[in-house]
């Protein structure tokens, strides 16, 4: 996945100001390009786990389909654990059935164990596995 820095440096943000509790937000765009990136709601208000608020994800989803875009990404921060999905996190991008409720997106997961240099990892959640993906950082 490749990906402006300023939408890296906004997650990271996002998260140092969600501390201590989860951040979670959403990337979007056309043809696989993030060109919007949106801050939501924890509505777990938890260090823990997060849950977007559902009311935001509707005018999320109707400002991407009047634009033609799609879900990319979503993010989330680790207050206190790596960047990499847990075992939460994978239930929580899998059907009861065992198969991805997003099988296209990325997930981004923003580790706050090192506050000066928090690392930033993307990920792919299909069918209750997970695979890293190489996330390309651009200056544009």
């Amino acid at each position: 996945m490749e990906i402006a820095k300023r939408y890296v440096d906004e997650m990271v943000s996002h998260a140092l100001e969600d501390d201590p509790d989860e951040c979670c937000g959403i990337l979007a765009g056309p043809d696989g390009k993030v060109v919007k990136l949106y801050r939501m709601t924890n509505t777990e208000r938890s260090p823990y786990r997060y849950s977007m608020d559902p009311k935001e994800q509707i005018s999320v989803d109707r400002e991407m389909d009047d634009n033609g875009w799609e879900l990319l990404a979503i993010y989330h921060s680790h207050t206190h654990s790596a960047a990499y999905p847990s075992s939460t996190d994978v239930r929580m991008a899998t059907w009861p059935d065992g198969t991805s409720i997003w099988p296209d997106a990325h997930y981004i997961l923003v580790s706050l164990e090192d506050h000066d240099n928090p690392p930033v990892r993307a990920f792919r959640i299909t069918d209750g596995s997970v695979t890293e993906e190489e996330l390309r950082v651009t200056q544009e």
